[in-house]
């Protein structure tokens, strides 16, 4: 295949993707179903590309999933998962054990697999797929705690699930240092990234960039040094890149909104090239026999080994049982698991390949029922606004010659911001509402102003009072203007 094909067929599977995010939005599942479906076509039994090497698709799966931890911990706001530390810290370690074991001891029993092998099957589906997650979780009001459990969740369980995957999968015998090894691992990844972010917003602050979008080149290399440098070490590469990008991101550095951008943007490509990649891997000759194996692993992970690992989890924090449920129910597997079961056949040899089609049809089975039916779950609940309110959108620029945050606020149907008069907003001193636009029509606001459905509004806030300001117009997109003030920083009257 010649450059001008490969290049003009590189370009029409991104157009292809990009258009499957539209298509996913109006039907609310995940677009990994349809770069799967697209990578399953091109394969060599349609199209006919062939594509077999495992090791090549689990490293080109691994750098994927580098760049997509990178744009999910710079797009994640710090005040966003600070309430939810604790309980997405034991979610992604300690639930991690509970989940492999309890996946692990069942599939013995029902698939008469040896109790190594069952375990490292547990290993491959314990990890949850933050893509997979909230591309879901984008078109329902979650509360911000569980939200930020979720992508808290998603963005730190991969480094522990691999290390487990990598012990299970090796012939060596495991011993009592092995979690001694696994704390060391995940500790010094932690600390290496935070140090690299920290250091890199430092050295960004105050270096003189002779064009604006190297800045996002430079943040993007400093979180992939910080995967190097973890593994480098023999610890948590990937936990060591989540670490530093969310430090980055959270951290006032030149041009962030450009980085955030950009890091958005480098996370979508690795996204959809992730999913067609395994697509093309996959034979689908292979995948009908794969099918009982893959419903019973389903079941196990649906009914008994998530539900049980989110109630150890919730234990400590009290967690109101129909929250615990959905968490439990929100747990969707991604692209992350393939590329486990990928490492998985590389290091314990390709008696393993049958896991990797299993996983592949669990991945498909969890999606659709989980995806389809997590709306009407979060409803039944009462997690979820049961009149299908979508939660207000909030979208910062920063103004960073002046300190200043831009909020940018998008009224949806439902939302109890409707009919609400800005002087009720009772936004915090130093943030004010500058601009609506109303029927594409913008407009400087007096204070007696009222806001309605569709509206967008632009808010200027200082940097100081920027998340007290989001928090605010949250608070009363879901309980009205009469909902109580959280912030100790009030509009003085």
């Amino acid at each position: 295949m010649d450059l001008t094909v490969t290049l003009g067929a590189v370009a029409g599977v991104l157009l292809l993707a990009v258009l499957a995010v539209r298509i996913s939005d109006r039907v609310g599942l995940p677009s990994l179903l349809l770069y799967l479906a697209i990578g399953l076509v091109l394969g060599q039994p349609v199209v006919g590309i062939p594509f077999v090497d495992a090791r090549l698709t689990e490293t080109l799966g691994i750098a994927a999933l580098v760049l997509i931890l990178v744009e999910g911990g710079m797009t994640t706001r710090w005040s966003t998962v600070r309430p939810a530390l604790g309980l997405g810290l034991v979610l992604s370690t300690v639930s991690v054990a509970v989940s492999i074991a309890v996946t692990g001891g069942l599939l013995h029993l029902f698939l008469d697999l040896g109790w190594r092998t069952a375990l490292l099957w547990g290993a491959v589906l314990s990890s949850t797929d933050a893509a997979a997650v909230f591309s879901v979780l984008r078109s329902v009001a979650v509360p911000r705690r569980l939200a930020g459990t979720l992508e808290l969740e998603s963005g730190i369980n991969d480094a522990p699930v691999v290390i487990a995957v990598v012990v299970l999968a090796g012939s060596g015998p495991i011993g009592w240092t092995t979690p001694l090894l696994v704390v060391y691992e995940l500790a010094a990844g932690t600390v290496i990234g935070v140090l690299l972010g920290l250091g890199g917003a430092w050295a960004l602050r105050r270096a003189a960039l002779p064009a604006t979008g190297l800045y996002p080149l430079a943040s993007i290399a400093v979180c992939l040094l910080a995967y190097a440098g973890g593994q480098a070490v023999h610890a948590s590469g990937l936990l060591a890149t989540y670490c530093c990008a969310l430090v980055l991101g959270n951290c006032r550095m030149p041009h962030r909104s450009g980085v955030l951008s950009f890091a958005e943007g480098t996370g979508w490509l690795a996204q959809i090239g992730l999913f067609v990649l395994l697509g093309l891997y996959v034979d689908p000759h292979g995948l009908p026999a794969a099918v009982l194996p893959a419903v019973i692993a389903a079941g196990v992970l649906l009914l008994a080994a998530r539900p049980l690992s989110v109630l150890v989890a919730a234990l400590p924090f009290r967690v109101p049982l129909r929250e615990q449920a959905f968490l439990s129910w929100a747990g969707l597997r991604g692209a992350v698991p393939i590329v486990l079961a990928l490492i998985a056949v590389t290091e314990a040899g390709p008696g393993y390949e049958p896991l990797v089609d299993v996983v592949f049809v669990l991945v498909v089975i969890l999606t659709v029922v989980q995806g389809t039916t997590l709306p009407w779950v979060g409803r039944i609940l009462g997690v979820v606004s049961r009149t299908g309110t979508h939660t207000v959108e909030v979208d910062s620029a920063p103004l960073d010659e002046v300190g200043a945050e831009l909020l940018q606020v998008r009224v949806p149907q439902g939302s109890r911001l409707h009919g609400v008069y800005l002087r009720e907003l009772r936004l915090p001193v130093g943030a004010t509402v500058s601009l609506i636009v109303r029927d594409r029509t913008p407009f400087t606001p007096g204070g007696e102003a009222r806001l309605r459905e569709g509206d967008q509004f632009l808010v200027v806030s200082t940097r100081e009072v920027r998340d007290a300001a989001e928090q605010r117009i949250r608070d009363v997109d879901r309980g009205g203007k009469l909902v109580r003030w959280h912030s100790g920083r009030r509009r003085s009257s």
